[in-house]
């Protein structure tokens, strides 16, 4: 009968995981239970690709095959073909799923990995225009560094529309040229945060060319955007503060940057002026001026030397004129008359040396020191 029932060939039946028991031969024995009853469940080995992810107790569990009556036991059971996780179980192995797609295409390759600009002048956000991420974004960004300019997309970031609006978002940010994006949203279900884990978001951030922090949720929640993005933030506030660097930081690093480049230029001049002392020092030793001031006092010391020795010629003949003077002062007749002698001439200007010259009568002329007698020879008187 059970093997003739169309209906028990193929039907679904979910409920929670007890009892689960891997055996070695490859066999997955479990029960399967809710609160109104339980039934014994078998999946072999032959039919694990019809299982994406270990099965362990407490799981809710789709679990779809056939029923037959185990005779050995005197029992029915369920003969699962295929497992899949329900409600968020089933998210949950969507979400491996796409990551496991995603990876193996390389969008979370730290090759692709866009640097955070660490000075940035835009910074463009997409998330809800009300909640508490857009609050904290806007108040760490703003005390952080006010000079930044906030560019917000607000969009759906739950429901329907919210996977088409946050591309729209990444896209027209994109457009704007901010230096940096901020995708994000408060904490929530996994319900609440499956627009993030969608690939068309996934795509728009790994395509973007800004790069991207994703801002997801708390701590403990990751979602797809997270591993596609350039950097991951544990929360909104802590996305803002990675990508608005701190105003006190900047000023203390272009003051310390200041204080090294007034030390390095200080360096760097007096090397120059030392090597610009030295190669004076060369110029002068080569230069043509100082060939001339050499020269020059060469010139100085040669006229000093030459007007020296001819002080001491001149005065050398000035003695010896002088001495010549001497000779001639004894031999001056002038002398002799101003000694008290007398030049005595005849008529003629002779000298009378004699008194044989001399006659009686003769005219004579008597030159004394200041002038001349005119006498006349009266009488000789040689001795």
């Amino acid at each position: 009968m059970f093997t003739q029932d169309y209906l028990l060939r193929s039907l679904f039946v979910k409920g929670e995981v007890s009892n689960c028991k891997y055996h070695p031969s490859g066999h997955i024995y479990f029960t399967l239970k809710d609160p109104k009853g339980t039934i014994s469940c078998v999946m072999f080995a032959g039919s694990r690709s019809g299982l994406s992810f270990r099965l362990s107790e407490g799981q809710q569990v789709v679990v779809g095959g056939s029923v037959d009556v185990y005779e050995r036991g005197g029992s029915y059971q369920l003969y699962a073909r295929q497992i899949v996780l329900d409600g968020n179980g089933l998210l949950y192995e969507k979400y491996e799923q796409l990551k496991r797609e995603l990876e193996e295409t390389g969008m979370f390759a730290k090759e692709y990995k866009k640097p955070i600009p660490r000075y940035i002048r835009t910074l463009g956000v997409v998330t809800a225009l009300t909640g508490a991420a857009v609050r904290d974004i806007i108040q760490i960004a703003g005390r952080r560094n006010p000079y930044v300019q906030i560019i917000l997309y607000p969009a759906a970031v739950q429901g329907a529309d919210a996977v088409p609006d946050i591309v729209n978002g990444i896209r027209a940010l994109e457009r704007l040229g901010v230096d940096v994006m901020i995708v994000g949203r408060g904490g929530g279900s996994i319900e609440d945060l499956w627009a993030f884990n969608e690939r068309e978001v996934a795509e728009a951030v790994f395509q973007c060319s800004v790069p991207v922090i994703s801002a997801v949720g708390h701590e403990t929640d990751t979602t797809i955007v997270d591993f596609v993005a350039d950097l991951r933030a544990p929360t909104p506030s802590a996305a803002a503060e990675l990508a608005v660097t701190d105003i006190r930081e900047i000023l203390r690093e272009l003051s310390a940057y200041r204080e090294a480049l007034n030390t390095s230029m200080g360096n760097i001049l007096r090397k120059l002026r030392e090597t610009a002392d030295k190669k004076a020092l060369r110029l002068k030793a080569v230069s043509p001026g100082a060939g001339i001031r050499e020269n020059r006092m060469r010139a100085l010391s040669a006229e000093e030397r030459l007007r020296s020795r001819m002080e001491r010629l001149i005065q050398g003949r000035r003695n010896r004129l002088a001495v010549y003077i001497e000779r001639i002062r004894g031999l001056s007749p002038l002398e002799k008359l101003n000694s008290g002698y007398a030049f005595v001439s005849d008529e003629s200007g002779a000298n009378i040396r004699s008194v044989s010259q001399a006659q009686p009568g003769k005219l004579l002329t008597v030159q004394v020191r200041d002038g001349r007698i005119l006498a006349r020879a009266e009488q000789v008187l040689p001795d």
